[in-house]
């Protein structure tokens, strides 16, 4: 196909390709190797496909990009809207990034109901990138709620001892959250007729929508319930380690990489975009409750034990920057928090990745039970180090400049804002090095750890891919803020007053 006869269809391909190889999965034998070469190659298909966005992506346009458009339902009125621009883009390459090495780091590891463990990972890709690039709130909805069945089957059927447990706090926790913008959602079609993003967004910019004013505080509210929850932002949080410490490898970086970017993605879309307003009124006490998450979130992962559990604390630290920079309103901050969200599903997917090689080979994530491994394990010490430093925030590293940029929007709004957001990349360094220093250095105290194998190919294969994007983000950071930039500018350009505010103060 050549590219004019492609791009009208790209979203529906990169969106239903791998729901299509999960339908294939399914009336295929139970030959196991054969199951994971195809939900591989399934994998890689659309990943291969999804890097047509950026190669035929017109950077200097913030609007939407390779829109569909079509009648579905009639009534109610329901269209099958979908598009793109320089916000969900990269989140959708990022989801079908790691979703081939999610394959590979469970080549090994899944040994029963492979079958099965790989339909799920293909239906969740397939819900993931639906998130980003459904433009009608109905079928925004659906594949938000779609998300939720693979994940939580991931993590109860595939998990650890208390996966059970897990997958029922995951699913309640969410699920009910979602109600509210459910409501919300109703709301709008009642009172506008449509579900389509774009229309709404128009009519209520002109005040066109009956009782929008008493109700938009309320409809704010529902949206950012769902969100703070998926996030997920501090207190909200409590559903998110037990999920990361029970999920297998695969659903950990998922989870951590591209599902938490939902909660994000919502309230930069959503929030901003349909309640203005809103946003701008509620923005102290939500920018209060992100810098609670960023140095919350590190003491707790600081006093962990469990390495997984401690890598799932520094999700809530991170994730509260992205928080800090949307709600910010400044375009250096909002250019900050997609970065961190893109750096953090690298390298935090990246850490997951090397916690379950370990998790492999020694069935226990508890930090006591390390140390001394860069004698046994130099290519995996090695690979952990480079990993870590992307998350710390090391200059030249992706972790840097998303953090960076979100600092200085944040400084803009208030400058005790940035000061207390600069505390947490200081924490991030402390549990991150303090973390790797007790699992690689010293003696080794436990004499099975002088007998454990160095990273395999396949571990290779799922994890370098992750520290090239790490390495390349950091040095050509423009490749990916060319295009988020103008998206950015559109959103700030619809709050005008909203910008003026903040930069007067």
């Amino acid at each position: 196909m050549n590219t004019d006869t492609l791009s009208p269809y790209i979203l529906t391909l990169v969106t239903f390709v791998p729901l299509a190889g999960a339908l294939l999965l399914t009336v295929l034998p139970r030959r196991d190797r054969d199951i994971r070469v195809i939900a591989f190659l399934v994998s890689l298909i659309t990943f291969g496909l999804s890097l047509h966005l950026p190669v035929y992506f017109h950077r200097v346009i913030g609007g939407f990009q390779f829109e569909i458009d079509k009648s579905w339902i009639s009534s109610p009125n329901i269209h099958y809207h979908m598009a793109i621009d320089g916000i969900s883009m990269w989140l959708v390459v990022l989801t079908t990034f790691l979703t081939p090495l999610c394959v590979l780091i469970s080549w090994k590891t899944v040994h029963d109901r492979v079958k099965e463990f790989f339909i799920l990972l293909l239906i969740l890709e397939t819900a993931l990138i639906g998130v980003f690039t459904s433009l009608d709130l109905f079928l925004f909805y659906f594949f938000w709620e779609a998300t939720l069945i693979p994940m939580a089957l991931l993590i109860g059927v595939f998990g650890h001892e208390r996966k059970v447990y897990a997958a029922v706090k995951f699913f309640m926790y969410t699920m009910i959250a979602s109600v509210f913008m459910l409501a919300g959602i109703l709301w709008l079609y009642a009172h506008t007729g449509s579900f389509d993003f774009v229309v709404i967004r128009d009519l209520i910019s002109r005040g066109q929508v009956s009782n929008f004013p008493a109700a938009a505080q309320w409809l704010f509210l529902g949206f950012f319930i769902a969100f703070a929850v998926k996030v997920p932002l501090f207190p909200f949080h409590t559903w998110l380690p037990d999920a990361h410490v029970e999920a297998p490898t695969a659903g950990s970086v998922l989870l951590a990489g591209v599902l938490l970017k939902m909660g994000t993605y919502g309230m930069l879309r959503f929030n901003l975009g349909l309640f203005p307003e809103q946003s701008r009124s509620n923005a102290s006490w939500i920018m209060a409750l992100a810098l609670i998450g960023i140095i919350y979130g590190a003491l707790v992962a600081m006093v962990q034990p469990n390495m997984k559990k401690l890598i799932a604390y520094s999700s809530v630290s991170h994730l509260g920057f992205v928080v800090l920079g949307i709600f910010s309103f400044t375009q250096s901050g909002l250019n900050g928090a997609m970065f961190v969200m893109l750096a953090h599903g690298i390298s935090t997917g990246g850490l997951f990745m090397l916690a379950g090689i370990l998790h492999e080979r020694r069935h226990t994530y508890e930090i006591s039970e390390f140390g001394g491994l860069a004698t046994p394990m130099p290519v995996y010490a090695t690979s952990y180090l480079f990993i870590v430093l992307a998350s710390v925030g090391l200059p030249l590293l992706n972790g840097f400049v998303g953090e960076f940029l979100v600092l200085n929007g944040a400084f803009q709004a208030k400058p005790i804002y940035g000061i207390l957001g600069a505390t947490g990349v200081i924490w991030s360094a402390c549990y991150l090095l303090w973390m790797f220093q007790r699992v690689f250095y010293g003696k080794v105290t436990h004499p099975i750890n002088n007998g454990l194998a160095d990273m395999l190919g396949f571990e290779k294969a799922a994890v370098w891919p992750c520290a090239i994007a790490a390495m390349v983000m950091g040095v050509a950071p423009i490749l990916w803020l060319a295009a988020i930039d103008p998206a950015v500018q559109a959103t700030l350009n619809a709050l005008p007053q909203m910008v003026s505010k903040v930069v007067g103060q």
